[in-house]
């Protein structure tokens, strides 16, 4: 029970950490953005996340660590997406260097998106709430499968109801028809990826 404890006021502690990472990354990047309804928009997806992860957290439902650092990568990403618009993240580098014709800070984001697939994971096995260790695979990468798939049509929703510019800004699709397929598919690899890695550090047994 005293081990149970001091794991949850490291993690607690860890999560109060990374969110003065943030709080300094949000101050930071709230001066001057590139376009403020679409600053907007990008962090009030953050601040969602930040209050439901906050909402199990006071409620009682704790993450390791390893669980709250992955889910923070979105968080952070996606704060610097909504300070240039993911279009126009400063990531030249990686563009050219790759040769590719688009910027793929966003589908990096999106990938980002998997990794609360160990959280979901992590959840399911401390609570014994699944059979098998298939089960336990497969339902992580499903539920953020749809949770990508959701934002997708909130995104589609939005552009069509906002200015046009904003709505471009907001999609930050590139001229790309086949974006959103792109983003659901980078959530998934992501959501695959946390998932074996959870399976790695904690080789459930079942």
């Amino acid at each position: 029970m005293k081990n149970k404890n001091k794991t949850k006021n490291k993690s607690g502690k860890f999560l109060s950490y990374l969110l003065v990472a943030y709080g300094i990354l949000f101050l930071i990047l709230a001066i001057n953005p590139v376009d403020r309804m679409t600053w907007f928009v990008e962090n009030l997806t953050v601040w969602i996340i930040l209050a439901f992860i906050l909402g199990l957290y006071w409620s009682g439902i704790r993450f390791s660590r390893i669980a709250y650092a992955l889910m923070f990568v979105l968080i952070y990403l996606h704060t610097i997406g909504g300070h240039w618009t993911f279009a126009l993240v400063p990531f030249d580098w990686v563009t050219d260097f790759f040769g590719f014709s688009r910027n793929h800070f966003d589908r990096i984001a999106h990938f980002s998106v998997g990794f609360y697939a160990f959280a979901i994971a992590e959840w399911l096995w401390n609570k014994k709430l699944v059979a098998n260790k298939f089960i336990l695979f497969t339902y992580s990468i499903f539920v953020i499968a749809t949770i990508a798939m959701s934002y997708e049509l909130i995104e589609w929703i939005y552009a069509a109801l906002a200015n046009p510019e904003a709505g471009i800004a907001y999609l930050g699709s590139q001229g790309d028809i086949w974006d959103a397929q792109k983003d659901m598919l980078a959530d998934t690899l992501g959501a695959i990826t946390a998932t074996i890695l959870f399976f790695i550090i904690r080789k459930p047994k079942i």
